[in-house]
């Protein structure tokens, strides 16, 4: 792919919370909630964001789109219209006009909604916000938008209770996108949803995708679910990303311990490929008081002294498979394991 086709760079960017302590609400220290992380998103394609809770994925998702102010770094969105911009340096009216093509599905059905509009009003908010529809050409937009994610557009002058969880995503979709958005940040859309509602929201999403061209920043924690949507995958830690690559070449082959470790805690139904996964030593990290050095080396158990001093920085290794650990050119991983590689010995045959 050639830099034309680069639709967002984040380079860097930070994100820290204060933490204030005592009556005069002093700051005494930083929750590093998100500490230097760099990766880029193609147009129409999807990056998986995974790690564990806390790791700070959904704060990055928001800085993005500065619903959190970030603390340092450069978000560069190439907007359709009016090119590269750095989002962190935008005003108010530069960011009006870049909203429209930056949008959001939030991870909660429940509470993403407000319960006094009905979802004719929902659907249709971003809409008239922007100006772009109004009167019976609003009502039609909102009617098209709703059949496009599977809501019966007489369902329109209902209230957001009335439908059940995955209606309820499906709904937060089609306000996501009114806009007709070239990035969406899905902010783990289908966590909160069953397993059998899980796999119609991603199915829904990729045949949008693929009607409409739009790119992704798909957040998740379920490694099953990311490898599904995912076209590459980054993987944070403590506000980190320690690796990111092909989605088949992170899976198959892993250049970092903790993608290791996430990978080989995946639950395998086939009893031929179960077993005893390898538990990591220790605690996650806290955010507000990092190791010095790598973050993981604590819990690792290739760890050497230099881990321990230097944090190393994200490098491509080759084939844009970028990883930050220092000995990722020589350790030899265990990666996701196919079911054809399983070789089965069958009994001898018995004489009777």
């Amino acid at each position: 792919m050639t830099t034309d086709d680069m639709l967002l760079e984040v380079r860097g960017l930070k994100k820290h919370f204060p933490i204030r302590t005592g009556l005069m609400r002093r700051v005494t220290g930083m929750v590093k909630a998100v500490d230097g992380i760099n990766f880029h998103i193609h147009k129409g394609e999807t990056l998986g964001l995974v790690g564990e809770s806390g790791c700070g994925k959904s704060t990055a998702g928001r800085a993005i789109l500065r619903l959190h102010e970030p603390t340092a770094g450069e978000i560069i969105f190439n907007d359709p219209v009016l090119g590269k911009i750095d989002v962190t340096q935008a005003d108010r009216e530069t960011m009006m006009k870049i909203r429209p093509n930056m949008q959001i599905i939030f991870q909660d059905p429940f509470t993403s909604l407000n319960p006094r509009l009905t979802v004719g009003q929902i659907v249709g908010e971003p809409l008239e916000i922007q100006h772009r529809a109004s009167g019976s050409e609003l009502s039609d937009r909102v009617a098209e938008l709703l059949n496009e994610v599977g809501i019966r557009p007489e369902n329109m002058t209902r209230y957001p209770h009335a439908f059940s969880g995955g209606q309820r995503q499906r709904i937060g979709i089609a306000r996501a996108l009114a806009l007709n958005p070239s990035l969406i940040i899905c902010d783990e859309p289908v966590s909160a949803l069953d397993v059998s509602i899980q796999a119609q929201v991603l199915n829904l999403l990729d045949e949008l995708q693929a009607k409409y061209g739009m790119a992704y920043l798909f957040i998740g924690h379920d490694l099953s679910v990311i490898e599904h949507i995912s076209d590459r995958v980054a993987v944070m830690y403590v506000g980190y990303i320690v690796e990111m690559a092909k989605t088949d070449k992170l899976y198959f082959s892993p250049k970092h311990p903790y993608t290791e470790a996430l990978l080989n805690a995946i639950p395998k139904a086939d009893p031929r490929l179960r077993t005893r996964p390898e538990r990591l030593l220790g605690d996650v990290p806290s955010p507000a008081n990092p190791p010095s050095g790598c973050y993981f080396h604590p819990r690792c158990r290739y760890a050497k002294e230099i881990c321990s001093v230097e944090r190393p920085p994200l490098t491509d290794i080759g084939d844009e498979h970028y990883v930050a650990c220092h000995f990722a050119r020589e350790l030899s991983l265990t990666g996701v394991q196919a079911l054809s590689d399983i070789k089965l010995e069958m009994p001898a045959a018995k004489n009777v």
